[in-house]
């Protein structure tokens, strides 16, 4: 499994991103798919998941209500959409596939708000 990960960048405050995670082999080769994001100094933190049969889905309480995350089965990927963005959302963002007990990362993509 390779996650590919794109859709970060530099955005004002209020602004909106929409960061995609394309799963080679198909997004049905994998169990679930998570969010996460991390700041240098700090704990890589869980953003958001879900599972990607069935509606389970996690969305961090510093992001419910700003942040979306959904799959498209067509184009094998996940999405994270945020919206209303803040200074602190400013991270590197990773997207993690689960594979049964395995776990595959993509290459973190920057997401920066700054006005």
């Amino acid at each position: 499994v390779q996650l590919q990960a794109s859709g970060g960048g530099l955005v004002q405050p209020g602004g909106s991103l929409r960061l995609s995670c394309t799963v080679s082999g198909g997004i049905w080769s994998i169990n679930a798919m998570k969010w996460y994001r991390q700041v240098p100094g700090k704990e890589r933190e869980l953003v958001a998941g879900f599972a990607i049969a069935g509606s389970v889905t996690h969305i961090a309480d510093s992001v419910k209500g700003r942040f979306t995350i959904f799959r498209d089965y067509g184009n094998n990927a996940g999405y994270l959409d945020m919206t209303n963005l803040k200074v602190e959302d400013t991270a590197v963002y990773y997207c993690d596939a689960d594979q049964g007990q395995d776990s595959y990362w993509g290459q973190g993509t920057q997401v920066t708000v700054s006005s």
